[in-house]
Parts: structure tokens; sequence; C-alpha cells
């Protein structure tokens, strides 16, 4: 007889539904908002970071771009070649450097590299800064992180939250 009431005590409580338990979530609007204040901060500081290395380099000239990045030309050509368009197919040499101009990625170490324009992934800067060249051109960017290699870097030479220079040089562009 016990074993009958065990049995169907048993049944009684595994045949009761379940009850749902809400996550507990300790990230709220309160964890975006630190978020958004932090990434403004950072931001702020690269900000005065690169101007303050633009500011060093006084012999030269350089752009702000609407992207959020500043350039400036090495060499530049004043004809009316075209600059490169959705699909087209550009052979770029790249070297990238820190803020301290010390060479992370020599033009040797990336060699000649190919790019279909706006449809290969690459560093939003460097998508956006491409399209501003001519064949022949040789341009230094300066880029945020947030234009460059991000909030991780690549893990390897560049940091976390690095702002870098580019310096690009078109060779073709089909």
């Amino acid at each position: 007889m016990r074993i009958s009431v065990f049995f169907v005590l048993l049944m009684v409580v595994a045949c009761t539904k379940p009850i749902p338990r809400r996550p507990i979530s300790h990230h709220g609007k309160s964890f975006i908002e630190e978020s958004i204040a932090r990434n403004k901060k950072v931001n702020e500081l690269e900000k005065r970071a690169i101007k303050y290395y633009i500011a060093q380099d006084s012999s030269h000239n350089y752009l702000e771009s609407p992207r959020g990045f500043w350039y400036r030309y090495v060499h530049q050509i004043n004809e009316n070649a075209k600059v490169p368009k959705t699909s087209d197919k550009v052979t770029y040499r790249c070297q990238i450097s820190n803020l301290k101009n010390e060479i992370l990625y020599s033009f040797d170490d990336l060699g000649n590299i190919n790019y279909s324009v706006d449809k290969e992934e690459v560093e939003l800067g460097l998508q956006s800064g491409i399209k501003l060249m001519k064949k022949g051109e040789e341009v230094v960017f300066v880029f945020p992180s947030f234009n460059a290699l991000g909030l991780l870097g690549d893990k390897d030479e560049v940091g976390i939250n690095e702002p870098l220079i580019y310096r690009i040089q078109i060779i073709e562009i089909n």
C-alpha cells in the first residue's frame, strides 16, 4: 500500500506543469547607457590624440573627412583620372603605423592587396579612403579605431582601441 501511495504522489507531482522562471537581467538600460558613455569617452580621447599627432606634423596639410578620419596626399594626381567606384577592382600597397610612427605592418609585410570596392570586407576607413584616390596616388590616412581595426585590434600588432596611420599607394584600378 505504501508503494502505491508513493507512486500516486509521484504521478501527481510529475504531471504538474512546470512554472516558468523569469530571466534575471542585470543589464538593462543602464548597461547600454554606460557603454555609450564609455565609447564617447574613448572616441574623444582618440580624437585628441589624432589632433595632437597632426599638430606635430605641421609640415603637412591634413584634410578632415566627413567619415571621421583625416588624410594628406604624399603624391597627388591632378588630372581627371577616375576614382574607384563600387565593384571596381583596386590593387594597392599599404603600410600601417601607430601614432608613435612605429611601423606595425610594412609594405613588404602586406604585399600588393587586391580589393573589390564595396564588395569585400575591409576596415571602414580604408573602404572610404580608397574611394578618394586615383591610380598612382599615395595618401596617408589617420583613422580612429572605429574606422580602423576597432575595439579588439588584430590581437597581434594592433592594440585595443588603437588609432592607426595607413599609408596607401594605388597601383591599379580596373
